[in-house]
């Protein structure tokens, strides 16, 4: 093969460069309506929105406590390194694809000894190709025209009384380079590339829930406290409850009831402490693990209270083209890409495979003529392949491919479902947060407020003592449930700023 035939190869090579059997790729639309639901439960727009894909946690998350926690499990939760070696394991792999886009080159070099010539490489090119030649090479003596077959390398016929041969060469060149006529390599490349760009969108999408995890792990573990606080607070005033009844009982100025009733309310307190007591525990264990160390106790909270740990000025009707932006979505879409990507490689598979091997060398027979005049060589051996048949390997190639292709937009559709559910769940209880917290509120304080009229009322001698204890407990459930509640709301917009994206980390 001549240099002109190589390089009109390369060239045809460069001129289909553009040639891709890929389908193009189209996003797929329509899998949820253009915006989230309004009207009814749903809030409507606050004027003073936050664009939340434009704020990072830290300024969302206003406790500084619960930043110094979030920060501590970014840097050791073993999850979000689990998928941070998982994206350095697809780059890896997209680089392994795309060397095979170039010629894979390398330099040799050797050095033959030899007492036969026809045992050296390259060494019948220096046998004649006369008339002759060959059989003046078998006795040495060849007569007349045996001798022309000596030109080149050895003279010498090969027998007894042949003499050492030495031979040394360097070469550079490439061995079995495809010429990507069909685009195979470069879509088994972008199928690579999307691969790990897909890789990414989950180490993304596996750090923003951990955030929000942790977040809600820390206002959990806050509402447990201040639901043990509570606990503990009712304990003692049912306790000096269940004395005095008692004592009344045994002085026979209250029944065995009352007496019953009262230790039933302070016995229910006791099996809350317990209860909470083991749930905090529990709370810290599960903190500690999302974190990936132990949190300091500086930086666990001791009760939920009233105060605001988030912003909570997030839009109430956003587009549901914010949905395009998850981390999980575009995952999924990356995926729906490198399978498009796969199908353009099958289908080439359908056309010849044209690979190149070719090297360019000096070769001399003494070492210091080794870069001298006369000793340049190359050598170029085009390939062509095609199976003939294959059992329907192709045929089943390509059919896989489109399967996988349609099994992903399937996927992808379902995440962006899947994500607009979330969204909807999350404004739709934001909706009516504030009017559970307000009402529980109301209700707890009256609650309060009617346990100490009803005691009032029982020292007096106007009600039984049942309905004093009664008033109690009716009392403690409603605060119980108030923080409850708090701790519902506080989670409500850590999920909503999760299922929104997260914004930027």
């Amino acid at each position: 093969m001549t240099r002109s035939a190589i390089l009109a190869a390369l060239a045809l090579s460069t001129a289909l460069a553009g040639c891709n059997l890929a389908p193009k790729y189209e996003r797929p639309t329509g899998a949820v309506p253009a915006a989230f639901p309004q009207g009814g439960v749903y809030p409507r727009a606050a004027t003073d929105a936050v664009d939340v894909s434009a704020i990072g946690w830290r300024d969302f998350f206003l406790d500084p406590r619960l930043r110094q926690v979030i920060e501590t499990g970014l840097a050791n939760n073993r999850d979000l390194r689990i998928a941070a070696g998982n994206v350095l394991q697809a780059r890896a792999q997209y680089r392994i694809q795309r060397s095979d886009l170039v010629p894979t080159t390398a330099l040799s070099g050797s050095a033959t000894y030899t007492n036969n010539i026809f045992g050296a490489t390259g060494a019948n090119a220096g046998a004649g190709t006369g008339a002759g030649g060959t059989a003046g090479g078998g006795t040495g003596t060849g007569g007349g025209t045996g001798t022309g077959g000596g030109a080149g390398v050895g003279g010498a016929g090969v027998g007894s009384s042949s003499s050492n041969v030495e031979f040394y060469s360097v070469n550079a060149g490439f061995s079995a380079f495809e010429l990507d006529l069909f685009g195979r390599v470069r879509n088994l490349s972008r199928a690579a590339l999307e691969q790990y760009f897909a890789t990414e969108e989950a180490q993304r999408s596996t750090r923003i829930s951990l955030i929000a995890e942790i977040a809600t792990a820390w206002l959990t573990l806050a509402s447990d406290q201040e639901q043990l606080q509570l606990s503990r607070r009712t304990l003692q005033t049912f306790g000096e409850t269940l004395r005095l009844t008692q004592a009344q009982f045994r002085i026979g100025v209250a029944s065995e009831l009352e007496a019953r009733q009262a230790e039933t309310n302070y016995q229910s307190a006791r099996n809350d402490i317990a209860t909470l007591t083991t749930r905090v525990t529990q709370d810290q264990n599960a903190l500690n693990l999302l974190v990936g160390t132990t949190v300091p106790s500086k930086q666990l909270p001791a009760g939920l209270g009233k105060t605001a740990y988030t912003r909570d000025a997030l839009p109430g009707d956003v587009s549901s083209e914010v949905l395009l932006r998850r981390p999980d979505v575009l995952q999924a879409e990356h995926q729906l890409i490198a399978q498009n990507a796969n199908i353009g490689a099958a289908r080439a598979a359908f056309f010849p495979r044209i690979s190149l091997t070719a090297t360019i060398g000096t070769i001399s027979t003494a070492l210091s003529g080794l870069f001298g005049g006369g000793s340049f060589t190359y050598t170029g051996t085009p390939s062509v392949g095609l199976p003939l048949f294959d059992g329907g390997a192709r045929k089943g190639n390509l059919d896989y491919a489109r399967a996988s292709q349609q099994v992903a937009v399937s996927t992808y559709e379902r995440a962006i479902q899947t994500a607009f559910r979330e969204v909807a769940d999350a404004l739709a209880q934001r909706g009516t947060i504030g009017e559970q917290v307000s009402a529980q509120s109301a209700r707890a304080n009256a609650a309060q407020v009617a346990a100490r009229l009803s005691e009032a009322r029982y020292r007096a001698g106007v009600d039984s003592f049942l309905v004093s204890l009664d008033a109690q407990r009716v009392s403690y459930a409603a605060q119980q449930q108030l923080v409850s509640t708090r701790l519902t709301g506080a989670s409500n917009l850590v999920e909503l700023y999760r299922s929104l994206g997260g914004g930027i980390n």
